[in-house]
């Protein structure tokens, strides 16, 4: 596991260009996609709970397993990152490539073996760089970069949202959203505004945390697969 990442003190658009030089990489996966869960002080234990516990049942899943098979690379390469407060953002599981059963059950082991990291404020803007930080590391060169942002809130601290989203979207990287509707019903229109955009960007709604299992791994096939859901209709609501 990695310590929280540090605090960015850079202007967004300069550390995003920093962040995106570019390098030699080892090889192709169809996917680097980085999960962005939300720790924050509004997610109690059991909720923890149920977004990892759906998480790693999606890697465990026959559809998704063979989903990713069937991609030209036949792999994806996942990391996962809690984040909450400014600085308050840590990779607990570190990139992996999933290629088979095996190896998303392994990737399912280490999300289930995961500690809580915080339970800050909600920063998203952070969270977005953070993920950055993350895909910058990315072990192969990959097709397509996704961030998978999931919160049940709107952003309380830190930049906004939009703009960084917008200097990432420049950079080739896509950011897709899973808006848990618990406590903000109105979030699905916040985040379509302010987080969600690239190439193929969609949003898709889950009504309570009991439902992210479900919202996750319909999720995470359209990701692999390339599949968008319409933008304009939000979501794919998740009751």
């Amino acid at each position: 596991m990695m310590g929280p990442l540090m605090r960015p003190i850079f202007p967004v658009f300069l550390l995003v260009a920093v962040l995106f030089v570019s390098g030699a990489k080892a090889a192709d996966v169809d996917i680097a996609l980085v999960l962005a869960v939300d720790v924050s002080e509004s997610v109690d234990a059991d909720e923890y709970v149920l977004q990892h516990e759906g998480i790693a049942r999606a890697f465990e899943n026959p559809q998704v397993i063979d989903t990713i098979k069937a991609g030209t690379h036949g792999a994806i390469d996942v990391a996962m990152l809690e984040w909450s407060d400014r600085d308050k953002q840590a990779v607990v599981v570190d990139w992996m490539k999933i290629r088979d059963a095996a190896s998303g059950a392994a990737f399912a082991a280490k999300v289930r073996a995961g500690t809580r990291s915080s339970n800050g404020l909600t920063a998203i803007g952070d969270a977005l760089l953070a993920a950055a930080v993350a895909l910058q590391r990315a072990p192969d060169k990959a097709t397509r970069q996704v961030i998978d942002l999931s919160g049940d809130g709107m952003a309380n601290i830190g930049p906004r949202p939009g703009a960084i989203r917008d200097a990432l979207n420049a950079k080739g990287v896509t950011i897709n959203g899973l808006a848990i509707l618990a406590s903000e019903p109105w979030l699905d229109t916040y985040y379509n505004n302010e987080v969600i955009g690239g190439d193929g960007a969609f949003l898709l709604q889950a009504t309570n945390f009991q439902s992210f299992a479900t919202a996750i791994q319909q999720k995470l096939l359209a990701e692999i697969s390339a599949r968008s859901f319409s933008r304009g209709l939000a979501s794919l609501q998740m009751q």
